[in-house]
């Protein structure tokens, strides 16, 4: 899977259970996916893609999904 797939699967999956379930990943909350990151994200590609948004946004990188939305 390329870098721009799992990027444009960030804006359009979205989360299977759990308080913020119906959100899309790009749209979870940072305190959700702080939370994750020290529970441990599930071993799973939704896994991957958590800790990437998590990466994103602890990195003030949201911007990079904007166009994506509009897609």
């Amino acid at each position: 899977m390329q870098n721009s797939e799992i990027l444009l699967e960030l804006v359009k999956v979205k989360m299977p259970f759990g308080r913020y379930k119906g959100y899309t990943l790009a749209n979870l909350p940072v305190s959700y996916l702080e939370w994750f990151q020290r529970k441990g994200f599930p071993d799973s590609k939704l896994g991957m893609m958590l800790a990437t948004m998590y990466e994103i946004k602890s990195n003030g990188l949201e911007y990079l999904l904007e166009p994506l939305k509009k897609l």
